[in-house]
């Protein structure tokens, strides 16, 4: 999950890129509350919050959520400064990929933007597994979409679309090297989300998606245990 921060840093606070960014997760979060009782509930474990405090992106669930003391923060960065920030929140540094959480810990498990950086697609198993695993009702996971035109990472056309091996080896030419390690960015589209969900025998589940440009750009995969 350290990569998020990385990401997030190449981009500047305010910039074109991070409104962009951040009225995109403004129109996941209004899809969200209208797909979950998302008020309602009374523990909430929001996974890969990032240390950065200059994007207007950054951590908007915490922004936008009226109720932070129902929050608990996970990250392997150290983001301890948001349980200043946020009253009430708890912020916990751990990493995502095992959990220290019982099992049906949370009525809500969160998380944006973080799956696509966590490594293999089994890393990416194991991170909806735990998710899931912690989760007493819902969990939601949202992720940018593959087969939109333009990678928003390295904000290039196209060359995503390529099978991964040969992508890699074009955004080292292209000297973005960071983003040709699976370690750092690894996308998913809706085909790769079901065939995960399937090999973990998780079957009460819908992907939405939002659109930019008339594409699908983020997919938000909610899950009802």
């Amino acid at each position: 999950m350290s990569g998020v921060f990385i990401v997030l840093t190449l981009q500047k606070k305010e910039s074109f890129s991070d409104k962009l960014t951040m009225n995109a997760r403004i129109r996941m979060y209004s899809l969200i509350m209208k797909e979950l009782p998302l008020l309602d509930f009374k523990t909430i474990l929001d996974v890969g919050v990032t240390a950065d405090k200059e994007m207007i992106s950054s951590n908007y669930f915490e922004k936008m959520y009226p109720y932070p003391e129902r929050i608990t923060a996970l990250s392997d960065q150290d983001a301890s400064w948001m349980q200043k920030e946020y009253k009430e929140l708890k912020f916990v540094k751990e990493n995502a990929l095992s959990m220290s959480q019982k099992d049906n810990s949370f009525d809500f498990v969160f998380s944006s933007a973080v799956i696509e950086h966590v490594g293999s697609r089994k890393n990416q198993e194991k991170f909806i597994k735990e998710c899931f695993r912690v989760s007493k009702k819902y969990v939601c996971i949202t992720t940018p979409n593959r087969w939109f035109p333009i990678e928003l990472h390295t904000v290039l056309p196209f060359f995503h679309w390529l099978p991964p091996q040969y992508n890699r080896k074009v955004l080292k030419i292209l000297k973005r090297e960071f983003f040709s390690k699976e370690e750092n960015l690894n996308l998913l589209d809706k085909k790769s989300i079901k065939k995960i969900l399937k090999n973990n025998n998780i079957n009460n589940y819908k992907i939405k998606g939002i659109r930019l440009l008339g594409f699908t750009s983020n997919l938000i995969l909610i899950i009802e245990k």
